[in-house]
């Protein structure tokens, strides 16, 4: 069986991205000198936080579910354009979360990535079928 080559990629752009995100979390930190949660009156840390914890959410889903159809025998081009859309679905999202709700990045972000985690999920039950 052949490495999971394809989903490295992406687990690698989402992983980088994560850290990013993480990173703007802990710059709001020290900014509002805020060592723990989320107190009233800090929105960008609160806004940081939900950006990066929204991400942490719904990726690691995603790229199990990714890795699994790729061990299942999954194609490359199916999980290029899945693996693509993922990570332009979450800038998407980071993009959409600091502009005025509703908006269409955030819209999409939101939509892209839960759209193709379902998808993910019919495929896997194509992929295992008769088994």
């Amino acid at each position: 069986m052949a490495a999971p080559i394809v989903t490295a990629l992406y687990a690698s752009l989402n992983g980088i991205l994560n850290i990013v995100l993480a990173e703007r979390v802990s710059a709001a930190r020290r900014s509002g000198k805020v060592s723990i949660g989320t107190p009233d009156g800090a929105k960008e840390l609160l806004l940081a936080a939900r950006i990066h914890g929204n991400n942490a959410e719904f990726v690691p889903l995603a790229l199990v579910l990714m890795l699994i159809a790729e061990l299942c025998g999954g194609g490359s081009t199916p999980l290029h354009v899945w693996g693509g859309l993922l990570f332009v679905a979450r800038l998407m999202h980071v993009i959409g979360m600091r502009r005025p709700a509703p908006n269409v990045f955030r819209v999409l972000g939101t939509g892209i990535t839960w759209i193709g985690i379902v998808a993910v999920c019919g495929w896997l039950l194509y992929l295992r079928r008769g088994h």
